[in-house]
């Protein structure tokens, strides 16, 4: 070995410790750096792209010239004359002086560059060669690679370090310390190596970059990304694109932790046919590390669930649900702190040790589950005074690095959210919350403490992985941090730009969809009349479909809040009509097909009153906004301006009988979370959402029509509208 001398390679490369760490402040996998290159094959890099590009920006790479176009390669195998070049062609001027060359090399013309370099790296004991040959046009292999790279930069053991590699065994001796030293280094991130797989050009180079990572960190500082999923309910359609994103993140992180804030159940026929175990086939196969309770892992009573948790290869955090008295949760619910915590098992809080530092996770599922799921005998504590106790455990244990794993809502106003938590409860660093479905663009900071609090939140339904690039000083403050939501679902050029893993898709495929697909034209209904919806009928004017979606709402959300009296629809969720005779699953996912979920605001008289001037806004012209009503009826003018053609709001009371609206009166109000969050342009709507006056229970529009129909006699309908929506100026 070339010692310390070969440390001079990785100064070069760091200079000022700037641009190459995966940190809050440079080139992390939730803001990758907004480089260029000139390489012909750029849309072949996929998760190597960033460490390639920092190669071109750093001068390690040069690339290969094919008809006038410049090629980088990613996929082809690396030569150990292609290491040995870009190795020592960056090594800058070394005395080779007395080095004796490798025999084959010597073959080579003298102003071959592999000559010089091969040299270099002699010399400084990167390569050594077998019976004094470089053997350059072997293809190099992972267990060369580690080798090669820990005496480059001297890499060291890492101490306390509880990183296992699974197939070690399956590597020659003189490579399995090396193996593991890259290992706990984060340089390479697989728990399973594949030591004799041959190496990649663009493994190669991303293995290089974190070398030189390596030793850019601060001491005492620790950088965690965390990745985080919400309100998925069940949506499987795209999973095999978020497995291809997870594993694309933790390729380019060191330390990482993969988290799930709840409600995984219900909402697509996926949970429909399975109960929640599709799902869990694909958070076990990429490995979740925790999870928290939403409340509709609820809705099937605790049976379902215990399924679910019992088959988990990850532990369950919830500090404010009791399930002691759970006859089927209850040998599987422990009521403490585990520094150690078993898969299938449930916990107030956990420890996990991360490359020898240990971060704390405790869960909060909101107290609303009571009345909007079916919990039986799982009691739910106030998670003010709960969080407070478990962060109090977790201090106590030496821990200064917290995370609150929350399914209480953003902003929610049923009683308990994460805005509230924060400024509530002093020693939570980060909270990757849940249940108000709020997409979080960036991460937002809470700084009513001593020390911040980070708050994310991955909005709904699987369109996006949430990210969260955090680093903590040594006394556990954080002190950097940068989020980013990566959207599942983005197209360029009419292609997705994240492709499906090929693992995952194939289990989707041949294992799940098949049912699912069958079960869609599943009959399970019947309609005597046409039912009217679509444009711009559902956009004009009350019609018989729009009346039999606002009074299913309207229902479902009286079992959740008896108080709730009236119920809005939009108009343009009114996708199509239905011709007379048997309504399928497939048909109802056409009428609703945005899977809204529900939602109850709390509104006064004068706020439904500028709802409703805004519903009819554009009359007699078609608008998405035009609101089909339950438990309400207006009259409107459409030849009068916007803002002043409503002419008389009824609402109907407790006792059957339509009585004038109170404008000064509070009502409760159900509607889908679209239009409650200010969608259409609802500015009244969305003004008493961020005022905390909205609750959000989640049930989705296709399932509450669903319900609604099955409540039916014979489940046959035949809706007639009943002149709840008249427009005087029409004759």
């Amino acid at each position: 070995m070339g010692g310390n001398k070969y440390m001079g390679y990785r100064n070069k490369f760091l200079i000022g410790s700037v641009t190459v760490a995966i940190a809050a402040s440079s080139i992390s996998p939730a803001l990758a750096a907004e480089n260029k290159s000139a390489f012909a094959d750029e849309n072949q890099f996929g998760i190597y792209k960033d460490f390639i590009l920092k190669a071109v920006e750093l001068g390690l790479i040069k690339g290969a010239n094919k008809n006038g176009n410049t090629y980088f390669y990613p996929n082809q195998q690396l030569t150990r004359e292609h290491a040995v070049l870009i190795l020592g062609r960056n090594l800058g001027e070394v005395d080779t002086t007395g080095v004796q060359q490798f025999k084959d090399v010597d073959q080579l013309p003298k102003d071959h560059e592999l000559r010089e370099n091969a040299l270099k790296v002699r010399k400084n004991g990167i390569f050594s060669g077998w019976k004094d040959n470089l053997q350059y046009k072997a293809i190099l292999t992972r267990e060369e690679m580690a080798k090669i790279l820990v005496q480059a930069f001297q890499l060291k053991h890492v101490e306390d370090s509880n990183i296992k590699v699974t197939d070690l065994n399956k590597a020659g001796k003189e490579y399995q310390e090396d193996i593991t030293i890259l290992a706990e280094n984060g340089i390479t991130v697989e728990k399973v190596f594949n030591p004799k797989a041959k190496v990649t050009r663009g493994q190669f180079i991303t293995a290089l970059i974190r070398a030189i990572n390596s030793g850019d960190k601060k001491e005492g500082n620790f950088e965690l990304t965390l990745m985080h999923t919400n309100d998925t309910h069940a949506h499987l359609d795209n999973i095999a694109k978020r497995i291809t994103a997870i594993k694309e993140v933790r390729s380019q992180s060191k330390n990482t932790l993969l988290l799930d804030a709840g409600d995984v159940f219900s909402g697509t026929l996926y949970f429909n046919e399975y109960l929640g175990q599709a799902d869990l086939e694909f958070m076990n196969l990429i490995g979740y590390d925790v999870m928290t309770f939403g409340n509709h892992e609820f809705d099937q009573g605790t049976k379902p669930l215990a399924e679910f948790v019992k088959n988990a290869k990850f532990p369950f955090v919830s500090a404010n649900a009791d399930f002691s008295k759970d006859v089927n949760l209850k040998d599987r619910y422990h009521n403490e702190l585990a520094t150690t915590a078993n898969d299938g098992e449930i916990y107030n809080s956990i420890i996990k040790e991360i490359n020898g530092e240990k971060v704390g996770i405790f869960g909060l599922t909101t107290a609303e589950t009571k009345d909007i799921s079916s919990p039986g005998d799982v009691e739910f504590k106030d998670y003010i005074e709960e969080a407070k106790k478990a962060v109090e455990q977790l201090e106590s244990q030496g821990i200064n690095k917290i995370i609150a794993l929350t399914h209480i809502g953003f902003d929610d106003g049923g009683g308990d959210n994460d805005l509230t938590l924060a400024k509530e409860v002093e020693g939570i660093d980060v909270i990757v919350g849940g249940h108000s479905h709020t997409k979080l663009a960036e991460p937002v900071k809470d700084t009513t403490g001593s020390e911040p609090t980070i708050i994310v939140q991955a909005n709904e339904y699987s369109n996006f992985l949430g990210t969260l690039d955090v680093e903590f000083d040594e006394k556990g403050k954080v002190i950097g941090y940068a989020g980013k939501l990566l959207d599942l679902n983005e197209k360029k050029d009419d292609q997705y730009v994240i492709k499906d893993d090929p693992e995952a898709a194939e289990i989707l495929a041949t294992k799940y969809k098949p049912a699912v697909d069958a079960k869609k034209e599943l009959v399970v209904g019947k309609t005597n009349v046409e039912l009217v919806g679509g444009n711009p009928a559902a956009r004009t004017m009350e019609t018989n479909l729009g009346d039999f979606i606002a009074e299913g709402i309207l229902e479902k959300a009286k079992k959740i809040n008896p108080d709730t009296m009236i119920a809005f629809h939009n108009g343009g969720n009114v996708r199509v009509s239905v011709d007379a005779g048997n309504i399928t699953v497939a048909k109802i996912l056409e009428i609703l097909p945005f899977g809204n979920s529900l939602g109850i605001l709390n509104l006064s008289g004068a706020e439904i009153k500028a709802a409703l001037e805004h519903s009819v806004k554009d009359a007699p012209k078609p608008f998405g906004g035009f609101l089909q009503v339950a438990g309400l009826k207006f009259t409107y003018d459409s030849s009068k301006n916007a803002g002043e053609k409503v002419v008389s709001i009824e609402v109907k009371d407790k006792n059957g009988q339509f009585v004038p609206l109170d404008e000064k009166q509070n009502y409760y109000v159900a509607t889908n979370i679209f239009t409650a969050k200010g969608g259409d342009g609802f500015t009244v709507f969305e003004k008493a959402s961020s005022e905390g006056r909205l609750s959000e229970p989640g049930f989705v529009d296709w399932e509450i029509f669903k319900e609604y129909l099955d409540s039916q006699p014979n489940k046959t309908i035949e809706p007639k509208t009943d002149g709840r929506i008249i427009d005087i100026a029409k004759p």
